[in-house]
């Protein structure tokens, strides 16, 4: 009995190593340990993440002179990497692959699994990070250490740049670091970023594939009144609080006007058959005009339409009061707009103090992320061989074109002449995955998919002519 007991567990090892993609086990590894090295801003480090991803792909037998670790001495925690894997025609210009390591903060006692450590449950991988974007930092390490295995030489040099800074306004931001101080280190044609992708209906079929071309900007906003305040037994109607919850009010009922560019407009162009009758009949009439109030209310209902079909502003931090027994002193009001395209943070800024109209109320920009930048063109070279294997991996799946609600680091290398796409190959659900939020997750066979997909585009765009 014994020996037919272990007998069945080496057929169901065996089965389980046949059924494996090629390398798997390694990349498994490189995920595993990439998103439980902690690279949150308050506790991690982006700089360690990027000392180990840069081990393997030494150990990989990627020279050290092609491994370009770099930080700054005041920001020794937020360093990264940037990896030259060498073409072989001087002439042709490099494709640079971009994801960024640092994660949005996650408290242990909040989830329902340690955030920092990579778990395999019913079809899906659960950890902060494990969709954005660590997933793709991952796959293309993966994807480097695969092509030098297989002795494998592009004509175009392909590079690798893994950044820090993406997931907080106002630190040290290792994308916009590279182009403005070592431009020349990550000089290409193009660059492939998070940003693109599928979605998946509840079912987890696909409902369509896309690429990101172009996003929004993000922006924010303080709102603050400050009073003398006073005992609160003597109240007055002058209240600094008062004052800021009819200006966040204020702000709850502000609608920016629809707007389109080229690639919103062939979205939904694209994805208007794949939808329901209603919403067909509802993209015709905003595509023809964009004042119709019946069809716009019909749309945004749809969190993803509502976020790039114009300019959002929501309030999401408030802090007020210095005493429970005093008249509040200070009230203060975070805002974040996401600024579509061609629109600039200074006019955002007027149209929130129009809106407020209360002089009481100081409307002030804390920091500046980026300026906004215009979408990168819908470029042939770009998406024609994405789509195209895309079309061959995911048959029957609707390709489109699409605008990120904002933002990645793709707004840094745009501007400085590194046009940016977000393409990735993989499907996310219809939630959004916890991204950002509680319980982060993303479906195994999605990473596994994507990993195929950007595997096979990089290799079609190191060898294109």
């Amino acid at each position: 009995m014994k020996s037919i007991a272990l007998g069945l567990v080496a057929l169901l090892t065996s089965t389980t190593a046949l059924a494996q993609r090629p390398g798997e086990a390694a990349f498994r590894d490189t995920y595993k340990e990439l998103v439980e090295t902690n690279t949150t801003l308050s506790q991690g480090s982006c700089t360690l993440a990027a000392e180990r991803m840069a081990a393997r792909l030494a150990a990989a037998g990627i020279p050290q002179s092609d491994l370009h670790l770099f930080s700054v001495p005041d920001h020794p925690k937020e360093g990264g990497l940037v990896v030259v894997y060498p073409g072989k025609d001087p002439k042709a210009k490099p494709v640079l692959m971009l994801a960024h390591v640092d994660v949005v903060e996650a408290k242990r006692e909040d989830w329902t699994r340690d955030p920092f450590k990579l778990v395999e449950e019913d079809g899906y991988f659960y950890a902060r990070g494990v969709a954005d974007d660590k997933a793709m930092a991952a796959i293309f390490v993966d994807t480097l250490i695969r092509y030098k295995q297989e002795k494998y030489t592009p004509r175009h040099t392909l590079k690798l740049a893994l950044t820090c800074g993406e997931e907080t306004n106002g630190v040290f931001n290792g994308a916009k670091y590279l182009a403005e101080q070592k431009r020349d280190l990550i000089d290409a044609a193009f660059a492939v970023n998070e940003g693109g992708g599928g979605r998946l209906d509840k079912d987890g079929k696909p409902e369509f594939l896309g690429i990101q071309v172009g996003e929004k900007l993000s922006q924010n906003y303080t709102l603050e009144v400050t009073n003398p305040g006073g005992h609160s037994s003597r109240p007055v109607p002058d209240n600094a609080i008062y004052h800021l919850a009819r200006a966040v009010t204020a702000v709850e009922g502000l609608r920016f006007p629809v707007t389109f560019n080229d690639t919103t407009r062939d979205y939904y162009t694209r994805v208007a058959p794949t939808r329901p009758a209603e919403q067909r009949a509802a993209i015709t009439a905003l595509l023809a005009n964009p004042q119709d109030e019946a069809a716009r209310t019909l749309l945004e209902k749809d969190p993803s339409d509502n976020a790039i079909l114009h300019t959002n502003c929501v309030a999401t931090m408030l802090n007020a009061g210095h005493a429970t027994n005093a008249l509040p002193q200070r009230a203060r009001a975070n805002i974040n707009c996401r600024i579509f395209p061609g629109g600039t943070a200074e006019e955002v800024r007027q149209v929130l103090v129009r809106t407020i109209n209360d002089p009481k109320v100081a409307v002030t920009i804390p920091e500046v992320r980026n300026a906004g930048a215009n979408p990168p063109p819908l470029d042939p070279k770009v998406l024609g061989p994405a789509e195209k294997l895309a079309a061959k991996m995911f048959p029957g799946v609707p390709l489109v074109r699409t605008m990120s609600a904002g933002a990645t680091d793709g707004a840094f290398l745009t501007p400085a002449g590194i046009p940016t796409y977000g393409i990735s190959g993989g499907f996310g659900d219809g939630d959004g995955g916890g991204v950002h939020g509680l319980n982060e997750r993303i479906r195994v066979k999605s990473v596994l998919d994507s990993r195929d997909y950007l595997y096979a585009l990089m290799k079609v765009y190191g060898d294109q002519k």
